[in-house]
């Protein structure tokens, strides 16, 4: 698939928009994602997605073939988020999600293969409290331990990204993990 991505980069260079579109409809939901992971809003990170591509179309003639087109453009979401982050001030936002009809049980449309609501409630709100406390972590921790255990990047590639050395990256990653282990001590 590089190889396609890098043909599609060439074209671009040469003044082919549609080639860009198409770069953008494959990593779309990756760089969405990359972003929500470390502003922990899906708006925020549809907006800096948005800015990352624009930014890899416009500076898309800096870009050095020799290295992967993903980890560029990975590290300029994963920036851009930072940078977000900085700016902000701490957001409180309601919880939008709306609940499912109370008094009324589905048991009897359920597969016995499939998890049972409350399990499923259960395991939603696991995850919901791992990511806040992912959120929690100071960012230089956030951004390698989103990129490592959510994205599944590499050492080598979250140093490429963050333009790090691979040193700091392990430090890091062993920092957030034993923070992110103090705040989930409690489950």
């Amino acid at each position: 698939m590089e190889t396609i991505i890098k043909q599609k980069i060439r074209q671009v260079k040469k003044g082919d928009q549609s080639a860009f579109e198409e770069i953008v409809n494959y990593y779309q939901n990756k760089v969405i994602q990359i972003c929500f992971r470390m502003l922990g809003n899906i708006h925020e990170a549809e907006d800096i997605a948005q800015e990352a591509f624009v930014r890899a179309f416009t500076n898309i003639h800096s870009f050095d073939e020799n290295r992967k087109f993903s980890t560029w453009l990975y590290r300029i979401a994963t920036n851009l988020s930072i940078d977000r982050i900085r700016k902000k001030k701490p957001d409180y936002y309601l919880d939008s999600e709306v609940k499912g009809t109370e008094g009324l049980t589905m048991y009897s449309q359920l597969s016995m293969d499939e998890p049972l609501p409350e399990e499923v409630v259960e395991s939603m709100e696991l995850n919901k409290y791992i990511q806040k406390q992912i959120l929690s972590l100071p960012a230089k921790y956030r951004s390698v331990i989103t990129l490592r255990y959510v994205d599944d990047l590499s050492l080598q590639e979250i140093s490429e990204v963050l333009e790090i050395p691979m040193g700091t990256v392990k430090t890091r990653i062993h920092r957030g993990r034993e923070a992110l282990r103090k705040k989930l001590h409690d489950l």
